[in-house]
């Protein structure tokens, strides 16, 4: 399979986070009614595919389903897909004989992620089923291939998610994970963006650094590193008492913060992750987590995901992403504001569709703002290491210098994962107490 395929994917939908997040689809508490979901079907195992049936002329809707039963033993009925080409589905009913829906969970531009019960192994597993769309498709078979690689090379399981099985049902890609617990950012909305204690932000680091660090070892490229796609193992967790919310009584709900029962996480969503090559332009990672070299269009390789890393970990240590913007020159003006200037050796080789934002040899800032709004927004933030000390009790110094190696501008002065696992901030045992 040509892994270019994957440069077709239509990337806008990564520059869409907003600011103060908006509730995503599977925040809105679930209504008793049939759901748009994925797919179902019998267990193909590794098969490629089979033509699925015609649709019958006495279509059943999602609607009527909780009326008149499911199909509980079986497959359920035939229904169209949805104008986006998602699966149609009802809960409670069978995904192949082997899997019952149980819950939907996620939702994204691929398709949706159902939380299903495993008849054959009696577990909870989450099943992504990808949109019946070709593009879609081929980046699910890419994403297999990659999930393949890594439990080959993963003897341990302990890095990345887990592929158990894939099949394809309807024209539906479907993939069964393990289940694991809420995302980074979940995990971080549910505690009202509240930030991580810096030992637990210290285990997290340790872990994603050595996942990437294996996974970049394998000449693999994951190239959408974001709090969405770093996994708690567990979604057990206990309140604690939030002593920094000095406003707030211990009766109130507000002076208690969560955390993590376990430090233990797994990264998911393999669907953009490529092999390096040389001459990889195109726009990858989501706006917030997207390296300068990449907004440059100067080429990208391994470096993209150790700069991701770097913002991932901010935003533990403060409970916000660092780079709240969706436009280039912004958030090349953001990043001179928290980093310093941009090394004049990488705006002297922009391509041409970053020209507009380089004048005289410099970032065309303030002047190419968009609006005075911008300009606030920008100058409001702080340099890192004042940021890093407002929110960090101890080990700042170290996280800071540790932070600004993978925060370099220049990707070839970048720390690589393996040297970042050597730094002080994780070997210095005798200044953490």
């Amino acid at each position: 399979m040509e892994m270019e395929r994957v440069t077709e994917f239509p990337f806008s939908n990564l520059d869409r986070r907003p600011r103060k997040r908006a509730r995503l689809g599977w925040d809105v508490p679930q209504v008793p009614k049939a759901q748009v979901g994925l797919f179902c079907g019998q267990e193909v195992g590794n098969v490629t595919s089979f033509a699925p049936p015609r649709a019958p002329s006495d279509h059943v809707t999602s609607s009527s389903l909780f009326v008149k039963g499911v199909a509980r033993n079986g497959s359920p009925p035939w229904r169209e897909d949805d104008k986006d080409g998602h699966y149609m589905f009802a809960l409670g009913e069978n995904l192949t004989s082997r899997y019952k829906i149980h819950s939907k969970m996620g939702e994204g531009t691929f398709g949706q992620v159902l939380e299903c019960w495993d008849r054959e192994r009696k577990e909870m597993v989450a099943i992504k089923i990808v949109r019946g769309i070709k593009k879609y498709r081929e980046a699910a078979m890419i994403e297999i291939e990659v999930l393949q690689q890594l439990a080959k090379h993963d003897k341990g399981g302990n890095r990345c998610v887990q592929i158990r099985n894939w099949f394809d049902y309807r024209n539906h890609i479907c993939i069964v994970f393990e289940k694991l617990g809420s995302s980074l950012y979940d995990f971080l909305r549910k505690n009202n963006y509240r930030s991580f204690p810096i030992d637990l932000v210290r285990e997290i680091a340790r872990q994603l650094l050595e996942c990437i660090a294996f996974m970049h070892d394998l000449c693999m490229i994951h190239t959408d590193l974001k709090p969405e796609n770093v996994l708690l193992v567990s979604s057990e967790y206990i309140k604690v008492p939030d002593y920094k919310s000095s406003l707030h009584t211990p009766k109130d709900s507000s002076y208690f913060k969560r955390m993590p029962k376990s430090s233990a996480i797994k990264v998911i969503d393999f669907g953009s992750t490529t092999y390096e090559r040389p001459d990889q332009n195109y726009i990858v990672s989501t706006r917030h987590y997207r390296a300068p070299e990449v907004i440059l269009g100067l080429g990208w390789t391994y470096p993209c995901d150790i700069w991701s890393v770097g913002c991932i970990l901010v935003e533990l240590c403060t409970g916000e992403a660092l780079f709240q913007t969706h436009e280039n020159l912004e958030h090349l003006a953001m990043m001179e504001r928290v980093l310093g200037p941009l090394p004049q050796h990488m705006l002297k080789r922009v391509d041409r569709h970053a020209e507009k934002y380089v004048r005289r040899g410099r970032l065309d800032w303030p002047e190419g703002a968009a609006s005075r709004e911008s300009i606030k927004s920008v100058m409001k933030l702080p340099r890192l290491q004042n940021l890093i000390m407002q929110h960090v009790d101890h080990s700042a110094g170290d996280l800071t210098h540790l932070l600004q190696g993978l925060l370099r501008y220049d990707p070839t002065d970048r720390l690589t994962a393996r040297e970042a696992l050597r730094h002080p901030f994780f070997t210095r045992d005798h200044l953490r107490r």
